[in-house]
């Protein structure tokens, strides 16, 4: 232990031990982020503006430096020792060379949704799906979550003294759901069994243990109604947030969670299904993800909250994962799941209709975990997310171009990055990403480039 010496040159040596000690707790100065113009014209900007005066023409290959980001456009070094602003779309970053960049990216990137924290990675495992299949339910850490809710009239409360109005925009490959009533699958089930009894008896119970197997996918595969879907995606929801909960616990810090909340409820007003119940966390874990669990539950890593800059990319975010709710896609995956798997199909059949959700969730998590949440889904339905994300922020009062933006960032780590490990093996590639956003496809957005 040192002991301060008395007197005015004592003073000075605690000082400065003191400023050697808080330099050393401080991350480095980020080196600046190579970039390559992406357009075949760019111009740069003296100011984030685009009535700003021009400072420089650049084409498609040139080569700039990123020292920060601004809004929708970043600050650039060129090449004869000039600086000015390009727009987030008029360059791509380039992947790093190696993992250790990933320091350099997080003290320029880090945003203002994390307070400028950097935070560490090494010797940290991540989430991937042996820990989201191994992970025991956490009931504290879900109602946690769940006690952060915020209702939709609070959401639009805070959107309007934010600013953010609400925009009609068609969207036409988004999900709504079916109609209620018709047959249930209940009672086309006791059609099935009657069936399946009287094949047995004409068989003489010959059918085997292949029969029986053929006959089980049969069962799973009857059409479930709108009123069954939907209990179902009520149930899977606290059942796999609850073992991602189990695997990393919600991040102490109130605000962020206050923030996510708020946010994604007025984002999730803006979709065709705003009346889930929807729930949005920060979970402790430097890795650079997110998940969706059926029926509205939205959790985010502290490593990928860390790094957006504003609310709008924050808002980017979650749309893509309330995306991925909204189309029922990780919940397709499991419905996949149940048509293959016989024994889980069996335990639920034995409980009364009222449970049967219910019971099925508890029986499918406790055998399959929240591994379902990391499956890779197919390209079409991640572009399909990263389309509604757009859409859902003009809905919402932001420029769409904020997900370009986070994904941008994401690139600057590098493809051999441990913080994007699993988003790597469940995603497609960030530049294709990218390119998909870069060539439209909904029409209208191509307006809000230029704002």
């Amino acid at each position: 232990m040192m002991r301060a010496s008395s007197g005015p040159r004592g003073l000075t040596v605690v000082l400065a031990t003191l400023a050697l000690l808080c330099a050393a707790a401080l991350p480095a100065a980020a080196a600046e982020m190579a970039a390559t113009v992406h357009k075949p014209k760019a111009e740069v900007r003296q100011a984030p503006d685009f009535d700003a005066p021009k400072v420089a023409d650049l084409r498609r290959g040139d080569s700039v430096s990123v020292s920060a980001q601004e809004g929708l456009w970043f600050k650039v070094a060129l090449a004869d020792g000039a600086s000015g602003y390009l727009r987030v779309t008029d360059v791509r970053m380039d992947y790093a060379a190696q993992e250790g960049g990933d320091a350099n990216v997080r003290a320029l990137f880090t945003g203002q949704a994390g307070k400028g924290r950097v935070t560490e990675t090494a010797g940290v495992r991540g989430l991937d799906e042996s820990t989201l299949q191994s992970a025991a339910f956490d009931g504290g850490q879900l109602q946690a979550m769940e006690a952060n809710r915020v209702d939709a009239a609070t959401a639009a409360a805070h959107a309007r003294a934010q600013g953010w109005e609400a925009t009609r925009f068609e969207y036409a490959a988004e999900a709504t759901t079916g109609k209620r009533g018709g047959a249930t699958q209940a009672s086309k089930r006791k059609g099935f069994g009657l069936a399946r009894s009287l094949l047995g008896s004409l068989t003489g119970n010959t059918l085997g243990n292949a029969g029986d197997a053929a006959l089980d996918v049969a069962d799973a595969t009857i059409g479930k109604s709108e009123e069954e879907i939907l209990a179902e995606e009520l149930a899977l929801g606290p059942e796999l947030a609850g073992r991602v909960l189990g695997a990393a616990p919600l991040w102490q810090d109130a605000a962020a969670q206050r923030r996510v909340n708020v946010l994604g409820r007025w984002v999730a007003s803006q979709t065709t299904r705003p009346d889930l119940p929807w729930a949005f966390g920060v979970i402790d874990s430097p890795d650079i993800n997110a998940f969706a669990a059926p029926g509205g539950y939205v959790l985010l890593t502290r490593g990928l909250y860390e790094l957006l800059a504003n609310d709008a990319e924050v808002a980017a975010v979650l749309g893509h994962e309330i995306s991925h709710v909204v189309q029922r896609d990780h919940y397709n995956v499991i419905h996949k799941q149940q048509v293959t798997q016989a024994g889980v199909r069996a335990a639920a059949s034995q409980v009364s209709t009222g449970n049967l959700a219910e019971h099925y969730a508890k029986e499918y998590a406790t055998k399959f975990g929240a591994r379902a949440l990391l499956a890779g889904l197919d390209r079409d339905a991640e572009f399909r997310a990263d389309q509604a994300a757009e859409v859902y922020l003009v809905r919402s009062g932001f420029n769409p171009l904020a997900l370009y933006a986070v994904l941008q960032k994401m690139t600057a780590f590098g493809t051999e990055s441990a913080s994007l490990a699993q988003l790597y093996r469940t995603h497609p590639p960030l530049d294709d990403r990218l390119d998909h956003m870069d060539r439209g496809g909904v029409p209208g957005l191509e307006r809000y480039a230029g704002r």
